[in-house]
């Protein structure tokens, strides 16, 4: 009943975050123009990131009080591999990853019906720009370097959760900038999924080998980094000689 109850709630967090994340993109666009900044990329990322940052964090509360729930199959078995989810199980996650699939088609499909039609355009998911092998190895890596830039900030960062969660938004958009010519991209299963869905390509080989086993597999092997790289720093930090004091 625990597994289910948790799938529910993946399932009604992952289609909360599809449906408003594209949202961002319009109140970057609006907020920016108001401010006259529009044509200065850098300040239109800056204020992307702030606007992403609260929203995780208004995510994060709605996610605690629906018992942990998760938007994202890349991040959750990231924490897993790294043994930060306690609660999670390889049985589990074959319940709760159809779940958060099943949100992330739910949430495409409101987001296609409330979608102002002046802002309609700027509706993408990710889509395959490159051969099938370059492409896997792409979102492999961006979700890799996503998941081990996550677990560094959120376990090694600073204090602030504000400030890891910004620095988290920093490094997302930039992979999703360097990506955007190659995968999308994605880095979110579940997001790709339901974007896959709503093109009639969900059920093609395409999409299960670049945006479920290459992200997946990225998010595992930035996990056991994080875990080989946390424990040979603490290796030498307790065979580092003590200085004697004069």
């Amino acid at each position: 009943m625990g597994v289910i109850k948790a799938a529910i709630g993946d399932a009604l967090l992952t289609s909360m975050w599809v449906f408003i994340g594209p949202f961002l993109r319009v109140f970057t666009a609006i907020i920016s123009t108001f401010l006259g900044v529009q044509t200065i990329s850098l300040l239109a990322l800056f204020i992307s990131t702030i606007l992403n940052t609260f929203l995780v964090l208004i995510f994060s509360l709605i996610a605690n009080f629906l018992g942990g729930a998760s938007f994202n199959p890349s991040a959750t078995l990231s924490l897993y591999a790294a043994g930060l989810k306690p609660d999670a199980s390889l049985m589990s996650m074959a319940v709760r990853f159809p779940a958060q699939a099943a949100g992330g088609v739910g949430g495409v499909k409101a987001i296609m019906q409330f979608m102002p039609t002046q802002y309609k355009h700027m509706l993408r998911g990710p889509s395959l720009k490159v051969d099938l092998h370059t492409g896997a190895i792409v979102e492999g890596g961006l979700t890799f370097l996503r998941s081990f830039a996550l677990l560094v900030i959120m376990i090694k960062g600073p204090r602030s959760l504000f400030l890891k969660v910004w620095l988290v938004g920093v490094a997302t958009l930039g992979l999703i900038f360097a990506g955007s010519k190659y995968t999308g991209p994605s880095m979110n299963p579940a997001k790709a999924y339901g974007w896959a869905y709503l093109n009639n390509w969900h059920n093609t080989w395409e999409l299960f080998y670049v945006y479920w086993i290459s992200p997946l597999t990225g998010a595992v092997l930035a996990s056991w980094l994080f875990q080989f790289l946390s424990a040979s720093l603490s290796t030498a930090s307790r065979r580092k000689p003590k200085q004697i004091g004069m």
